[in-house]
């Protein structure tokens, strides 16, 4: 007689391992980023992040071409825009370049779901979330100005809001201006758990918001916190975010696996730039293979509880799953 258990017998051969698995990746379950800057006739890769780009909005119908070819489902809009000031005004005017990619992403491919990223770094001159004063990070300045920005974005045409600032009372204050102003059924993605993480390098570099002073340690959360996430996610619950993203993923998967058991909101993984750049150095130097540690990887964020990843490999993961090479 057997004293121990026969697990191999599951793992014979290719048809029986796929018959089991337990967490797959679809493209369904993927959010591809778009980096829209000022100007004309710009098509430039980021330096910092190979195969992605920065685009100008006459650029634009080739690449949301290919993603409604890839079906892609959707896409988070992110504005480079040409001039800064104190207060960020471009994020919320009515011309602002994420509100012009917008309607423009509509009018073009409007099966495709646009989320709009929602804060104010990018747009100020200081690179911090919100206006400053005596080297402060005003919280609740920063709340007004938000409003006024997811509900530019509404008005564009965005179909969700994923305010990224930290701020507190965020989700409370855009989900009252957005009732308030005839836009009850915009749902909010709340970036609710975003740790102050060295894994942004490669994003400051696309979205050109870097901070000129000091760094966001007062806003964002320290990572080697994981019981203040769960604060952090009731709040926002609480106040009415609709999803619930973790930033980074990689390094918390921790995180969204607490956030996943304790909350019943969809959750959603970052998979931040500095990831997706680890990723293509070490491929491009023939360390790693790019495929198999991608999917593994989104496997790992699908394992854990996300049901849906914000990820800057969604094209290739898009054209692997097409091809039918797509394998863990």
């Amino acid at each position: 007689m057997n004293t121990f258990s026969r697990h191999r017998r599951l793992r014979a051969n290719q048809q029986i391992r796929r018959m089991i698995r337990e967490n797959h990746v679809h493209t369904s379950d993927l959010i591809y980023p778009l980096f829209i800057v000022e100007g004309e006739n710009i098509k430039q890769e980021i330096p910092s992040m190979p195969g992605v780009f920065h685009f100008s909005l006459d650029q634009l119908e080739n690449e949301l071409n290919e993603i409604v070819e890839l079906r892609l489902p959707s896409v988070i809009v992110f504005g480079v825009p040409s001039t800064k000031d104190s207060c960020g005004s471009q994020a919320y005017h009515e011309h602002g370049i994420v509100q012009k990619a917008i309607r423009l992403i509509k009018q073009e491919a409007p099966e495709l779901y646009v989320i709009a990223d929602t804060c104010l770094c990018q747009y100020t001159d200081h690179g911090h979330c919100g206006p400053v004063e005596d080297g402060e990070i005003l919280n609740d300045q920063a709340l007004e100005l938000l409003v006024q920005t997811a509900v530019s974005q509404a008005e564009a045409g965005a179909d969700m809001i994923a305010p990224s600032n930290m701020m507190d009372g965020f989700v409370a204050a855009i989900r009252q201006g957005l009732d308030e102003t005839g836009f009850p059924h915009i749902p909010i993605l709340s970036y609710a758990v975003k740790y102050a993480s060295s894994f942004y390098g490669p994003f400051r570099d696309a979205a050109h918001s870097t901070p000129s002073f000091g760094d966001r340690r007062t806003y964002q959360m320290d990572p080697a916190n994981a019981r203040e996430a769960m604060r952090e996610a009731t709040s926002d619950v609480m106040e009415g975010a609709d999803l619930l993203m973790v930033k980074p993923g990689l390094a918390y998967l921790d995180v969204i696996y607490r956030v996943k058991e304790n909350f019943d909101l969809p959750v959603v993984a970052y998979n931040v730039s500095g990831e997706y750049s680890m990723i293509k150095a070490a491929s491009q130097n023939g360390w790693i293979d790019e495929q198999k540690v991608v999917m593994e990887m989104l496997v790992g964020f699908k394992r854990a509880g996300a049901e849906m990843i914000l990820t800057y490999h969604a094209k290739d993961v898009a054209c692997w799953i097409k091809e039918g090479s797509y394998t863990v």
